[in-house]
């Protein structure tokens, strides 16, 4: 009986393979050779998936967004308003070794999207995931708000713009100095936060 291959499985394997490559030799290492061989695979297997390094880079960098957003659809809403609040947020924050690769990947490809001229994919995956952190921001918030447990005349959008501004920021501190910035101190700084906006 033939084996069964799962195609999105191994495409997955390749990305996380250019993941490896990336964190260790940075962005400009990762082509379908040296992802080949950080897989174990010929190039040409690679290329049987991804014909091109743009299409490559391409999955890879949906895979992170992909992840975060999995994880998040995975929560169960139960507990205090602001315990909910802080299980969504801190699946985008680096605070485990899972996180923490996807985030340093994340700023890779970032990095060479602001390098690129012109629009092109890295610069939407880049835009997609920046929109879609601010519509959690902005949807937590308002849940908030419809529960009553938000203080009252409070500008909503700029809170949400504030929110994401806070946790890209928290997310960088996590990546450039952890000793400093550790999972308990980014909590700590996210749920005061999260106080201050409550009545």
């Amino acid at each position: 009986m033939p084996k069964i291959v799962d195609h999105a499985v191994r495409r997955e394997e390749i990305a996380e393979a250019l993941w490896r490559v990336v964190r260790r030799d940075g962005i400009r290492a990762a082509s379908v050779r040296t992802v080949a061989a950080e897989a174990g695979w010929s190039a040409g297997a690679v290329r049987y998936y991804f014909p091109d390094q743009d299409g490559l880079l391409s999955f890879a960098m949906d895979l992170v967004s992909r992840r975060v957003t999995e994880r998040v659809s995975g929560i169960e809403p139960k507990g205090s308003a602001i315990a909910i609040a802080l299980r969504y947020l801190e699946e985008a924050l680096p605070l485990d070794a899972e996180r923490r690769a996807e985030f340093d990947v994340w700023m890779a490809f970032m990095a060479q999207a602001q390098a690129e001229t012109g629009a092109g994919s890295l610069h939407e995956h880049v835009d997609t995931v920046h929109d879609g952190l601010r519509r959690l921001c902005e949807s937590l918030l308002n849940s908030l708000a419809d529960d009553g447990a938000l203080k009252n005349g409070l500008d909503l959008r700029r809170e949400a713009e504030r929110l994401h501004a806070l946790i890209d920021g928290l997310a960088l501190h996590a990546a450039i100095q952890p000793e400093r910035s550790t999972a308990t101190r980014i909590r700590q700084i996210l749920r005061h936060h999260l106080e201050t906006l409550i009545a």
